[in-house]
């Protein structure tokens, strides 16, 4: 499994090269490549509502109508948050990925529901 943010690119065009370049490398691997759009953290926004109340995020958040389109999606939780809060790489994805809600994700979220379906399918191998 090969995980990127797409960062403005297009995440199909960029996904089916690196699988080309991966599988140049290793024919003998299943690869799966899946490209965060635009970042890792538009998949907070797109299920923001049950992340709401924690490390910072007020309890009142109002989602972005399109998540996978908010252009630096780490700064937008950090405006969102509270004051004395700013988001944290480091810190904070690895506590919201624990916590947020993936059904919402995937409904709000086409990549994360591309991704879900891509670990689900390595699972059930």
């Amino acid at each position: 499994m090969i995980l990127l943010d797409a960062n403005g690119d297009c995440p199909k065009d960029v996904a089916d090269e690196v699988r080309r370049r991966a599988r140049a490398t290793r024919a003998d691997r299943r690869i799966s490549v899946v490209l965060a759009n635009m970042e890792y953290e538009a998949w907070f926004l797109a299920a923001i509502e049950s992340i709401a109340g924690r490390r910072g995020i007020p309890q009142d958040i109002v989602p972005p109508r399109q998540p996978e389109t908010v252009r630096d999606a780490k700064s937008w939780l950090s405006k969102q948050m509270t004051e004395g809060h700013s988001y944290s790489p480091s810190a904070d994805q690895p506590a919201l990925t624990a916590v947020f809600d993936m059904e919402m994700a995937r409904r709000n979220a086409r990549s994360f529901d591309k991704l879900y379906r891509e670990v689900e399918s390595l699972l059930c191998e």
